[in-house]
């Protein structure tokens, strides 16, 4: 046993006198099968108190733990007042740990414990004891039970969870700030002395922290710690049992704090003028150099803000912040001339962004340097007087006149010679060095002059149908003109002479009409036309140009449509298809009921001639009698002339002529009326309507009745026997071949008269 056991153990049986006397002892009343308490008889108004019946009476017993002798511990002693000292009792021990932990004498009584026994792993021990006739084997006391109460001592140090802490926090804060909280733990019994109660106590980190002795709640103890000044802490903190007496245990553990930034600090530029320098041929957006404050804070409490507040550099330069470097970048915002500015200033201002409002009282969080930008010359090429030159001129232009200047001069220097080539400008410096060279766009826009003249569009293939009437539109044409006028292209249509056949008329945009002037072609007579049609426009000085238009006389079917246009085309072909056919047919019946009516006439004739003379006036109705119906035929027969002349009405038009396309007859001088022959011709045209065999077309109906105002006029000799003196009859010539024999007759020759 070691001294300090040595006085613990004193300590206990000072304190606990039972714990040096571990006995229990039954003791048994006279009286038979009757235990009673004690041995002593009172009277009390006069009444006798017995002893009352009892078991077995036991005690705890206390054994303290971690026993380091080199014999059994001694526990106690069980002993029964049956017990007469002659061996004849046997004790009986049972429960937690009988037989091994703990042992009996049976004949003594006497407990011992075996082994050291530590109380952190059992409080107490629960046993049974009895004592039997070791003869009998009869036991002569109840079976009993006990316990055995391992005492405390103060074998145990506190321990702390975690071997290192680690806590933060924020820098400036006040005295008393609670930074973390730390628990240690005794396995001893907490309900048994003060060998459980913890008391804490910093044994390191002074005087910057403290720590409560009761809770172990680790607090700042000095104001206004600084980050920037010193950043980690190390703190000892001790856990000692026994309520921190001397003799107690402890235990320690390290807390490592830390303390955390606050934007206490504002940002500062090192140096009061910042000198950086630039070429002058650097384009916008080009970076000049940097700035930067510095600040003590980290994090969000370090980031600031740059800005341009003041200085002649403001519109020429601009400043972004770099948020990775905490950096303000100066770039070039408009572009520089070493030759007009060589210095710029600028005051340049940086400012937090996050500022704390706890901290206003440390001043304003800002500051502002001075940044002097010089600009450093290059050789610069020329400069033109335009980014681009623009130069106009007719394409008439002589030979080497001149259209126009271009100028320009060299940013370096004003007596640098500059040279033009073909090309591009030069700058051919005094010293040698590389030649710098520049090039302008140079445009030159050739102007239209009107000289061209305008020509027909397109190729016209242009026909015109056999029974075409006055006025009928046949072609539109237009025209092309290779000049561009500045007030656009205008176009004139006109005819080189007046045709008889064919007009133009000007649509006024650029087109025009040809029509025809009379009725009916035959592609027989002529089967083409050539018409010159004359274009001019409307510029200075102007243009024209003839354009013939080749028109081709063609057969048409009633809805105009071109069918045959060559004179060779009404031989029958082989294989005629069957419209043909129909066609001939009809052909040929038309030729024999014209064959019928002519032998008709000549049975007429036979029968009773109307000319009875070669000099009779009527003979000129006799001789057209083969024309047909007049210029109104243009199928070969004209049904009107079997219409009664009496019911035509007086100036009626024609509907199968356009109105506006009629010619204005020329008038000539009314004869004098002569009955006998106007009451000859109607007597004869009665005996003709009421007789049936007369042909049709009678040249009495046919002449004497052609209607009201004929284009061809009166073709009658019949009045020219009335006017005085000869007349003309030229103008027949104009009408086309069918009137070339009227025109012998009448306009080549003397009249009757002069014979």
């Amino acid at each position: 046993m070691t001294i300090h056991q040595f006085l613990r153990l004193i300590l206990l049986c000072v304190c606990l006198p039972h714990f040096c006397s571990p006995e229990i002892t039954f003791r048994r009343t006279p009286v038979p099968q009757q235990r009673i308490l004690g041995a002593r008889v009172s009277r009390s108004d006069g009444k006798i108190l017995h002893r009352q019946k009892r078991g077995w009476m036991w005690n705890q017993f206390f054994l303290l733990e971690e026993y380091t002798g080199s014999d059994y511990q001694y526990v106690g002693k069980l002993h029964s007042d049956q017990d007469k000292g002659d061996g004849s009792l046997k004790y009986i021990l049972s429960g937690d740990g009988a037989g091994t932990l703990f042992i009996i004498d049976e004949k003594t009584g006497d407990i011992h414990a075996t082994r050291r026994i530590d109380r952190e792993e059992k409080a107490f021990y629960t046993l049974r004891a009895q004592a039997i006739n070791r003869r009998t084997l009869r036991p002569v006391e109840p079976e009993s039970e006990f316990v055995i109460k391992i005492h405390d001592i103060n074998d145990n140090e506190p321990t702390f969870p975690e071997e290192i802490y680690t806590a933060s926090v924020p820098e400036m804060s006040v005295v008393g700030t609670s930074v973390v909280q730390v628990t240690a733990t005794d396995a001893d019994d907490p309900s048994y002395g003060n060998s459980a109660r913890v008391i804490y106590s910093i044994l390191q980190g002074q005087p910057y922290f403290s720590v409560e002795p009761e809770t172990g709640i680790i607090r700042t103890a000095l104001p206004n710690m600084n980050r920037e000044n010193r950043e980690q802490y190390q703190v000892v903190i001790q856990a000692k049992d026994m309520g921190g007496q001397m003799g107690g245990l402890s235990g320690t553990t390290t807390v490592n704090i830390t303390l955390t930034d606050v934007n206490d600090n504002p940002p500062r530029f090192p140096q009061n003028t910042i000198h950086l320098r630039v070429l002058e041929s650097s384009p916008v957006g080009t970076a000049v150099g940097s700035v930067k404050a510095t600040d003590a804070d980290t994090g969000k409490n370090a980031e600031v803000e740059y800005r341009i507040i003041d200085g002649d550099g403001t519109d020429m330069f601009d400043i972004i912040t770099e948020k990775d470097t905490q950096e303000g970048i100066i770039t070039v915002k408009k572009p520089l001339d070493y030759e007009s500015r060589r210095l710029y200033t600028l005051k340049v201002e940086a400012e937090n962004t996050h500022v704390d409002p706890r901290f206003y009282y440390l001043g304003p969080f800002k500051d502002t340097t001075i940044v002097k930008i010089s600009i450093e010359d290059v050789d610069e090429p020329p400069v033109f007087s335009r980014s681009s030159y623009l130069f106009e001129v007719h394409e008439d232009i002589e030979v080497g006149t001149i259209i126009g200047t271009v100028m320009a001069r060299d940013p370096d220097s004003a007596s640098s010679p500059i040279s033009l080539w073909h090309n591009c400008w030069k700058y051919l410096p005094a010293k040698l060095t590389p030649v710098r060279t520049t090039r302008v766009a140079v445009f030159v826009r050739i102007l239209d002059v009107n000289d061209n003249a305008p020509q027909f569009a397109v190729f016209y293939d242009t026909f015109v149908c056999e029974n075409a009437r006055p006025g009928q539109l046949i072609q539109t044409i237009s025209a092309v003109d290779k000049d561009d006028p500045l007030g656009g292209q205008k176009f004139f249509f006109s005819l080189a002479a007046v045709n008889p056949n064919f007009t133009v008329q000007d649509n006024e945009d650029n087109t025009a009409r040809i029509l025809t002037r009379k009725n009916g072609f035959n592609r027989h007579e002529i089967s083409t036309y050539l018409l010159p049609v004359v274009i001019s426009d409307n510029d200075y000085p102007i243009q024209s140009s003839t354009g013939t238009l080749t028109i081709r006389v063609c057969a048409c079917d009633s809805q105009g449509n071109m069918q045959s246009c060559n004179a060779e085309a009404l031989l029958l072909p082989a294989g005629l298809s069957t419209g043909a056919l129909i066609a001939i047919l009809l052909c040929i019946i038309i030729l024999l009921v014209i064959v019928v009516l002519f032998a008709a006439l000549k049975r007429q004739r036979k029968k009773e001639p109307l000319i009875l003379s070669k000099e009779d006036i009527r003979d000129n109705i006799v001789s057209y009698n083969d024309e047909g119906g007049g210029e109104e035929d243009t199928q070969a027969f004209d049904i009107g002339t079997l219409r009664n002349p009496a019911a035509i009405e007086e100036k009626k038009l024609r509907r199968d002529i356009m109105p506006e396309a009629l010619f204005i007859p020329r008038r000539t001088p009314t004869a004098p009326d002569n009955t006998d022959v106007r009451d000859f011709i109607a007597e004869r045209l009665k005996e003709h309507d009421l007789d049936p065999t007369a042909p049709p077309y009678d040249s009495l109906a046919t002449y004497a009745y052609e209607g009201n105002d004929s284009v061809a006029e009166s073709l009658s000799s019949l009045e020219s026997g009335t006017t005085e003196g000869d007349q003309n009859y030229d103008y027949l010539r104009e009408w086309g071949p069918r009137f070339n024999k009227l025109a012998e007759m009448y306009g080549g020759g003397d009249s009757d008269k002069d014979s």
